[in-house]
């Protein structure tokens, strides 16, 4: 579940990758679920294969839509996470807990893809955004160049002089001459503390329509947009420091070089073709149906999933979008439900299942101490703020490891994430009082654990409250 390193590799692109390699770089991030991680490697890789084929066969292919089966905290969500920063495609995570059947309160399924589609013109954009910086850039600065030595004041100078024509000559090369050293000054910063007096639209919208219904979202939006425009606001003049200044043109310079109409057709293709949703919690809405109470909606929601799921159509504000080739990857305990009880219908369109296993205690010694953001390092970088040197010996946190594993068996099961609970109240303490502490170095050792900790861990029911 946890992360072996901030930042992707670069060296690779999800193209170019086989299966194993997949694998080997989702290894770097997760522990543990080789099967996980093997299925989500091939269904990845499957869409690319698809894309490599004639047009006609490629529309007959669809996706492999994953079930992940497992207790929480194992790594369901993460594995999900890392596929869609390594496929560099639309992602979405939701919880389908959330969304309710039609007619009742809440959001409806189709906010999934008109969020989803969101999210990649928003991707497109910033990918556009950073071609045209250095375009906008320039022009923000002749903008402000502008502002500080106005063009009609060098012409200005050339009325003083009998000979209009030479002097006319002579003043413009003068202005140039300014307008090259303010640029070179404006570059190196020396400008940073003058302002400029700078006009900027004040946008104000009419109150839309204020409603949780669903399928009200969209109309909300569309209507706020259609009259954003008819009413585009007053403007009035705000006084700016320079690097403010030069924020505010680059980022309307940028704005005005962008095609978004082909931005928009570009983003709704990468939905519809390497489009990521990642349904959580699905075993809330599994189970048998109830006369009455919050259950009556379940077999609903699946079932306005269904199509979605299987191939639709999408009214969005950016246009229609399909849904056929989206790829569903589905996840939850299923303490309680079982995957047999969704749908027959919903189960047949996630054909690929795979279970993830609970975590044991060398996965956790693992997770405290392999990932450069691990939970033991990040302890040290705090309380080494204060001064305060953390040191964490191999029997101690073995011992934490096993705390977390015992705790986990005796009360609820949610895998790596008690680690953060052992962890915060085992240095409860030293965090306290950390600087009035004599002692600089703390060592945290099996013994420490287990005098810090053996009193929670001995009373089963303070345990299930406090860790």
């Amino acid at each position: 579940m946890i992360m072996k390193s901030d930042t992707p590799s670069q060296s690779v692109k999800l193209d170019s990758m086989t299966p194993r390699q997949i694998v080997e770089e989702l290894d770097r991030y997760v522990i543990g679920q080789s099967d996980a991680k093997r299925m989500v490697a091939i269904a990845l890789r499957s869409r690319w294969r698809r894309q490599q084929l004639d047009p006609e066969l490629r529309e007959e292919i669809f996706p492999k839509n994953i079930i992940m089966i497992g207790p929480t905290g194992v790594g369901k969500t993460e594995i999900s996470r890392r596929i869609a920063k390594l496929a560099d495609a639309p992602f979405i995570k939701v919880e389908a807990s959330k969304f309710t059947e039609v007619g009742y309160v809440g959001r409806d399924v189709e906010a999934i893809i008109r969020d989803l589609t969101e999210q990649s013109v928003n991707m497109v954009k910033n990918a556009s955004l950073e071609r045209v910086e250095r375009k906008a850039e320039d022009r923000a600065e002749d903008r402000v160049l502008d502002l500080l030595l106005p063009p009609s004041s060098s012409r200005a100078m050339s009325s003083r002089d009998d000979d209009e024509e030479s002097n006319g000559k002579a003043s413009v090369g003068e202005s140039d001459s300014t307008r090259q050293k303010l640029r070179k000054q404006l570059r190196e910063g020396a400008l940073d503390k003058r302002t400029v007096e700078i006009e900027v639209k004040e946008r104000t919208l009419p109150v839309g329509i204020i409603s949780n219904v669903g399928g009200m979202e969209d109309i909300e939006n569309n209507l706020r947009e259609m009259l954003g425009g008819m009413m585009p606001g007053k403007k009035k003049n705000r006084v700016m420091k320079i690097p403010e200044a030069l924020k505010y043109f680059t980022q309307e310079e940028a704005q005005k070089l962008l095609d978004m109409d082909e931005i928009t057709r570009e983003a709704v293709h990468r939905v519809e073709e390497s489009g990521i949703v990642f349904l959580d919690e699905i075993d809330k809405i599994a189970g048998k149906e109830k006369n009455m109470g919050p259950d009556v909606s379940r077999e609903g929601v699946q079932r306005d999933l269904l199509p979605i799921v299987e191939g639709s159509t999408v009214n969005t504000k950016y246009g229609p979008v399909r849904t056929d080739h989206i790829l569903f990857v589905a996840a939850g305990a299923f303490h309680v439900a079982k995957p047999s009880d969704l749908i027959p219908e919903l189960q047949g369109r996630f054909p690929i299942r795979v279970e993830l296993e609970a975590l044991t205690k060398e996965d956790l010694v693992r997770i405290l101490t392999e990932p450069r953001s691990a939970l033991v390092k990040q302890y040290q970088a705090l309380l080494g703020t204060e001064g305060i040197t953390l040191d964490f010996t191999k029997d101690g946190i073995e011992e934490i490891a096993a705390t977390a594993v015992e705790v986990n068996d005796r009360t609820e099961n949610i895998g790596a994430r008690r680690l953060f609970t052992i962890v915060e109240r085992l240095l409860e303490d030293v965090s306290f009082a950390a600087q009035e502490l004599d002692e600089k170095k703390v060592v945290i050792d099996a013994a420490y654990v287990q005098e810090h900790l053996k009193d929670i861990v001995k009373d089963q029911d303070l345990s299930r409250y406090i860790l």
